[in-house]
């Protein structure tokens, strides 16, 4: 799997992140999908275990990748996919306020069936000085 994602991440198709807390392996964050030429847009995924959960890692991750995503690479748009079921996932798009446009059904393959999701996206226009800093302006109100 290390290797795929080298490779995939090498072609310009993915970048995998890891999420360390305290020095070890907590999480993951994968941006894939990457799309270049008139699209300029990725899609994000996301884990974290449960021992650390619920104390804002993943929304800081996620808001710095994305950050990277928009300033480094130059991406215009990312969209994120997730469970219905999955209410720590959803807290992280709802405090980082990345709008929901849709739903898609049956639409992964996860633990033997398929999986519907709630389709969240953001673009660069939406947050120009990037979700770490509306992350903070947040936290401030």
């Amino acid at each position: 799997m290390v290797r795929a994602m080298q490779a995939e991440a090498r072609a310009g198709r993915q970048l995998p992140f890891a999420v360390e807390y305290d020095g070890e392996f907590v999480g993951q964050l994968t941006v894939n999908n990457i799309t270049r030429g008139s699209g300029q847009f990725a899609s994000i995924g996301y884990w974290i275990d449960q021992d650390v959960a619920g104390r804002g890692l993943m929304t800081r991750s996620v808001a710095m990748v994305i950050d990277h995503c928009f300033f480094a690479l130059k991406l215009h748009r990312i969209e994120i996919a997730i469970r219905p079921e999955n209410a720590a996932s959803l807290r992280v798009v709802e405090k980082l306020e990345i709008a929901e446009y849709g739903f898609a059904p049956r639409f992964l393959h996860i633990d033997g069936d398929w999986r519907d999701h709630r389709l969240f996206a953001i673009t660069k226009e939406e947050c120009p000085l990037g979700l770490v800093h509306r992350l903070s302006q947040l936290s401030q109100e």
